[in-house]
């Protein structure tokens, strides 16, 4: 079982649903001999090198390596955790998850969540009609008439207002359930309040639409002026940007994305008509922000407040940004004039100056060595060395790829060609299955998971002997046990039956591994894979035998084991 969703509730799905038919629905497949290709959805590439198997229910991509089933698929593709994409997988066939009781329950199950998720959409709801209601000053109304803000940029982003009462919601939602959402606050007496009151308000919501938390900004001199909803079970302020649910809404897959620091930011350059900009929510971006961004376009500009407090935070987005940077990822940094935020900016100037300051913000790689260069003197041997060890500490976070080389290059030019090299310690290397040793072990494991029909193999019921200990027929073992329970599981299947096991990198990294292999004498090359394997492990522990005997000398047990191996040769 995986959480409350029942591991057989997963196996059957994996059956139902055909992985060509799923990322088809995505992305258009093209039939190229038994499998399927287009562009990889994961990386920029001009030729198609992503390869979808309907035999093997998987899908691979000889360019970047990602891989996987449908619901790595759903997962990689859409940013889902691995509840959302098996939700979204069964909504795809059309049957409900069903949820089973644990022993050890979780502290919110599918009913609770659901029940947050709805109780804060009518919350939105109310706010927005609180926002055209009458009876209410127009203290709100007045403010967004004044930012020059429509009623369809309203509409698209829900914007509301909560009125300064004490007891608004309480007196209109289930107060267990605002509780929950953060809504209302309690007292020590068991009495509740309202959260929010006297501001205008703006939901925030997820990547599938339903409101998960709320931002609001206080209308008169009240502190702080903004003010979120504390994180729930549906609300994480690292797993979510503001205005990214209605960015996509209008665009798939933008060129670009502006990332800026507030609400209203983002509301105006919607008003003016550039909707692709996204907030963080009061925090710097993170590493994770930058993941989730780099889902949905290959070009992210950090736009923050000219002021001090604005530098300090474009430069901690850089910090966090830079181990995202995997080739055909880009970061550019626009920094506007002092006192000025993209909201004040593009009132003042308008949409064409604001474009044009767009089109001119700095490259990363620009801004990095200009920030750590500031206070250096780059004419003394002295300078030169300061940026060197400053720089290294960041480099070695970039990931392995053409954009790590030019900045390392780079480098080399700013302290005069002394060369500079990187601890391969830190970064992540891009796994290349092809370039490891090619073993008895990994070979009858690859086979094997790549071709689970392989364990009907007649030869496995003719004396091999697979007990022997070793990391190899350990797994085989593992293996061949999953397929004995579930002969049906495709290689797709074995891959899930192996998440969040020891072994599961091992599986997928064998799953990746080219295995050549007519399919006419898959049978006799696996036969000829374990038998090797087991001769191996024969040939290892008979040596181990033999110099102990030589040095100290065996157990009764012990001399019956040589004789066994001595045996088997």
């Amino acid at each position: 079982m995986v959480g409350l969703i029942p591991s057989v509730f997963i196996d059957d799905l994996l059956t139902r649903v055909d992985v060509v038919d799923l990322i088809d629905s995505y992305l258009p497949l093209k039939k190229t001999g038994s499998n399927y290709v287009a562009r990889c959805p994961f990386h920029t590439e001009k030729t198609p090198s992503f390869s979808v198997s309907r035999s093997k229910q998987f899908y691979h991509c000889f360019g970047c390596g990602a891989s996987g089933n449908a619901i790595g698929f759903l997962m990689d593709f859409s940013h889902l955790n691995f509840v959302e994409a098996v939700e979204d997988l069964a909504s795809f066939v059309g049957i409900d998850v069903p949820r089973e009781e644990s022993a050890t329950r979780p502290l919110h199950d599918k009913q609770d969540l659901a029940s947050l998720y709805t109780v804060q959409q009518h919350v939105a709801k109310f706010y927005a009609q609180q926002l055209r209601d009458s009876s209410n000053d127009d203290l709100a109304v007045q403010y967004f008439k004044t930012r020059g803000v429509s009623g369809e940029v309203a509409r698209d982003f829900l914007l509301g207002y909560a009125p300064d009462q004490w007891h608004l919601l309480a007196d209109q939602f289930e107060v267990g359930l605002l509780k929950k959402a953060g809504l209302v606050i309690a007292k020590e007496n068991g009495r509740v309040y309202d959260r929010f009151r006297g501001r205008i308000m703006f939901p925030i919501r997820d990547r599938r639409g339903r409101v998960v938390a709320f931002g609001a900004r206080v209308l008169g001199d009240a502190v702080p002026k903004y003010l979120n909803s504390p994180e729930t079970p549906v609300f994480q302020k690292s797993n979510e940007v503001y205005g990214l649910y209605e960015l996509l809404e209008k665009e798939g897959r933008p060129a670009q994305i502006l990332l800026v620091e507030g609400y209203m930011d983002v509301i105006a350059l919607a008003q003016f008509g550039l909707r692709n900009a996204v907030a963080t929510l009061g925090t710097a971006p993170s590493r994770m922000h930058f993941d989730l961004l780099f889902r949905f376009t290959t070009e992210i500009v950090v736009c923050f407040d000219g002021d001090e407090a604005g530098l300090k935070a474009a430069w901690r987005a850089v910090e966090a940004a830079l181990p995202c940077l995997k080739d055909g990822r880009h970061i550019r940094i626009m920094l506007l004039p002092e006192r000025e935020d993209p909201d004040s900016l593009i009132r003042s100037e308008g949409v064409d100056a604001f474009l044009a300051r767009l089109a001119t913000a700095s490259s990363l790689s620009d801004y990095f060595f200009s920030c750590l260069s500031e206070d250096l003197d780059m004419q003394t041997l002295e300078g030169r060395a300061a940026l060197m060890v400053k720089a290294k500490a960041h480099l070695e976070i970039l990931p392995p790829g053409y954009f790590r080389e030019m900045m390392v290059g780079k480098l080399n030019e700013q302290v005069e060609h002394v060369a500079v090299e990187l601890k391969p310690e830190g970064t992540r290397r891009r796994s290349n299955t092809s370039k490891e040793k090619v073993t008895p072990a990994r070979t009858a494991n690859a086979l094997l998971l790549q071709n689970p029909e392989l364990a009907q193999s007649q030869f496995l019921n003719e004396g091999v002997n697979l007990s022997l200990d070793s990391p190899g027929l350990n797994l085989l073992r593992k293996v061949l046990a999953v397929i004995a329970e579930k002969p049906e599981l495709t290689t797709g299947g074995l891959l899930e039956s192996f998440r969040g096991e020891p072994e599961e990198s091992q599986v997928r990294a064998l799953v990746q591994m080219p295995v050549l292999v007519p399919e006419a004498v898959l049978e006799m090359e696996f036969a000829g894979a374990v038998r090797r394997l087991v001769a191996q492990v024969v040939e290892a522990d008979l040596a181990q035998l033999l110099k102990k005997e030589q040095a100290l000398g065996l157990t009764l047990d012990e001399k019956k084991k040589m004789l066994r191996f001595l045996a088997m040769k």
